[in-house]
Formats: structure tokens, C-alpha cells, sequence
């Protein structure tokens, strides 16, 4: 841990020389910068401040400076880190760890095909950086493939990034939360009981099945009511197209993180020593025969990507009921996807929407829709 986050009301432009612009979101352009003082790369990301409390457009000085303090303190190699921070009249400057590689899924589809080894190395890296944060106790509540990055294209080496939505959660204390993305949420998340260290669990568990099946969904139902429905009753199954020659402790490395009961799921200190992630001669041989398509990763990406545009990102408020009432998914996701179509109508990209594959009955590849964000997040670092 380090010491506290000051921002700085210099001028970023009098230590840094700003570049070109590599991404932009609802409130924020990213952009390369160069640190004058050491001609270190940078990403510097300038954040709009909110202009009163009543307006939905831009971040509050609480949210950003809630957010930096987290980097802050968090000093891991699997975690993005925050060198420098200012503060203007209008807008909040991060200057981030410059992450070349893109994100991990756009990596996969450049290659002819995945093993089993391979995405055990990544996985192993994603549960390393959360062991290190649920140590710092803090939770990141929005693990997914969007937010898994590589710091370069010339070693897989994988970074945690966006931590908009991550608590600090002392211990003792009852923390409950509506946020998350739809398809990677726990049933506690869904049901507003308390979140902790174990919601992270369950997205890994997500996100494992994912990586293993070339983007296959363990829940996506049809709409949002079936794929909070699939959550909460655990619905999902190792089907034979994706997973045939996908190693028993795979699965079973998966089975112990979607859990209904949180405390029965495996903890990332936990998981470090399952079979899977163990570095056993024998597995590992057997690991590395193990091919996984990864031209199918490629439909996973249009649906997530040509939405890119984080207008998409919606506030839903109301989430606390769903639990209670199962008539109230369609109706808060039915004023979502309005929301969502309304705010990307001028979105470049084809139209998947309409797009179906078919697969067995728990286990389809994400659309477009689902990843509608239930907490109003500026999500790219």
C-alpha cells in the first residue's frame, strides 16, 4: 500500500507531451502521453466532472477520487497502475500504465488456436491479481473479458484493469451493491444480499467457462429475465461441443466458483492451489494437446464490440427488487435496451442483434444486449 492520492492542479501539458488518441468513452478521451522527466509512454485519461449533482452527464470529484485511491493503492503486476493525477476546473487527468496489447479475447482471435494450457496461464494470472486485491480488501465487481489486457503483444502477460465500480469492504462490514455487467453478475448481486470477495469468484468462474469454450455463455438466456433466472437457479452444463476435450479439472475448477452460496465457493488463495492451476508435469502435458477454436472468439466480439461506444452504458436503479420479483426483470431491462438502442443508434458497426447460434439450451454466445451495464461506469482505463 502506498501513501494517499493528491491530485495535482498543475497543468498536465507542463510535465507531459499528449499524443494521439487511443480510446473515448461516455465522459472520457484517452489519450498516449510522454513524461517529459523520464520519456516513460503513458495513457493520460481526461475524465469530465459532473456540472451539478442532477446531471447524468460526466463524474463527480467522490467517484474519481474514490477510483484513484484504489489504483493507488493497489502496487500489483496483474493490476493496471496509476502514476500521476490532476485536477481542473473541468475535468480530472489519470495518467495510467500505457497496456499495448489490447484486450485478451482480441488477442485470441489473431491466433490459429488456444490450448487448455495456455488459457490456464491466463486464468492463473487473473486469480493472482484478485488474490492480491482481496487481500488490500477490496473487490472489483465487474470481472470480464473487456476488462482482461495485455500489456503487450510480445509476452502474455495479462493486466486487471477498470476499477470504476470496486469497493473497499473492511472487515465486518455489510456491503450490498447493484452493479456489474448482466452476464457475469453472482445470484447475491441479483438477489441484493451482501457482496464480497466471493461475487469476484463467481465472474471468474464466468469467465473461465468462457475463455474454455471460445465464447460460449454459461447463462445468456434469451432476454435478461431467462439469464437472471439461469443465475439464480445456477443453470448451465459442460456441453459436449465446447468442452469434450476439456480436462476434468477444468471443469471442476469451474464447478467450485458457480456456486449458489457464496461462502461454499472457492476463494482466489483457494484457487491458486486447485489441480488445475497447479503446475503438474502430467497435467500440464496433457493440457497442451488440448486445442480450443478460437475462431469463434470472433463472434463473441461482434457482439460485445461494435457496441463499444460507452453510451451504452445505462443506470438501472431498481435492481434490489429482482430477487423478489421476477416480473420486474423485462420491465426495468425493457426501459434498459430502449435506453441502450436509443444511445448507440449513431454507433458504427454491423447489426447482430437479430443474429441466433444455436446451442444447447444454457450455453450461448453473448449478444449484443446483455452487455447493457447496470451502474453508470466510464469503463475503459
Amino acid at each position: 500500500m502506498t501513501e494517499s492520492l493528491v491530485f495535482r492542479k498543475d497543468k498536465v501539458e507542463d510535465f507531459y507531451d499528449i499524443g494521439d488518441e487511443i480510446g473515448r468513452g461516455q465522459f472520457a478521451v484517452v489519450k498516449k502521453c510522454v513524461e517529459r522527466s523520464t520519456n516513460t509512454e503513458f495513457a493520460a485519461k481526461f475524465v469530465k466532472k459532473k456540472r451539478s449533482l442532477s446531471s447524468r452527464r460526466g463524474a463527480t470529484a467522490e467517484q474519481i477520487a474514490y477510483e484513484a485511491e484504489l489504483l493507488r493503492k493497489v502496487q500489483h503486476d496483474g493490476v493496471i497502475y496509476l502514476h500521476d493525477a490532476f485536477e481542473h476546473a473541468a475535468e480530472f487527468t489519470l495518467v495510467l500504465e500505457l497496456l499495448s496489447g489490447g484486450e485478451l479475447f482480441e488477442f485470441l482471435v489473431e491466433q490459429e488456436y488456444l490450448t487448455e494450457n495456455e488459457a490456464m496461464g491466463f486464468i492463473q494470472q487473473v486469480v493472482e491479481a484478485v488474490d492480491y486485491i482481496h487481500d488490500c480488501h477490496i473487490i472489483h465487481l465487474d470481472i470480464k473479458p473487456e476488462n482482461i489486457v495485455l500489456k503487450n503483444k510480445k509476452e502474455n502477460k495479462v493486466k486487471l484493469i477498470d476499477f470504476g465500480l470496486a469497493k473497499i469492504i473492511p472487515p465486518g462490514e455489510v456491503v450490498k451493491a447493484i452493479t456489474g455487467t448482466p452476464e457475469f453478475v453472482a445470484p447475491e448481486v441479483i438477489n441484493y444480499e451482501p457482496v464480497g470477495t466471493p461475487t469476484d469468484m463467481w465472474a471468474i468462474g464466468v469467465l473461465t467457462f468462457i475463455l474454455l469454450s471460445s465464447g460460449a455463455s454459461p447463462f445468456l438466456g434469451d432476454d435478461p429475465n431467462e439469464t437472471f433466472i439461469n443465475i439464480q437457479n445456477v443453470e448451465y452444463r459442460f456441453d459436449e461441443e465446447y468442452f469434450a476435450d476439456i480436462s476434468p479439472q477444468a471443469k471442476d475448477f469451474i464447478s467450485s466458483l458457480l456456486i449458489k452460496n457464496s461462502g461454499d465457493r472457492l476463494s482466489a488463495r483457494d484457487c491458486l492451489t486447485h489441480p488445475w492451476l497447479k503446475t503438474e508435469p502430467e497435467a500440464a502435458k496433457r493440457r497442451k494437446t488440448t486445442l480450443i477454436k478460437t475462431d469463434t472468439f470472433k463472434a463473441f466480439l461482434a457482439r460485445t464490440h461494435w457496441k463499444k461506444s460507452l453510451k451504452k452504458v445505462i443506470a438501472i436503479n431498481r435492481l434490489a427488487i429482482l430477487g423478489k420479483r421476477g416480473d420486474a426483470y423485462k420491465d426495468m431491462f425493457s426501459e434498459g435496451d430502449s435506453c441502450s438502442d436509443a444511445s448507440d443508434s449513431d454507433s458504427e458497426g454491423p447489426d447482430h442483434s437479430r443474429e441466433k447460434r444455436t446451442t444447447p439450451t444454457n450455453s450461448k454466445l453473448l449478444e449484443d444486449k446483455t452487455n447493457a451495464v447496470l451502474h453508470l461506469n466510464d469503463s475503459e482505463e
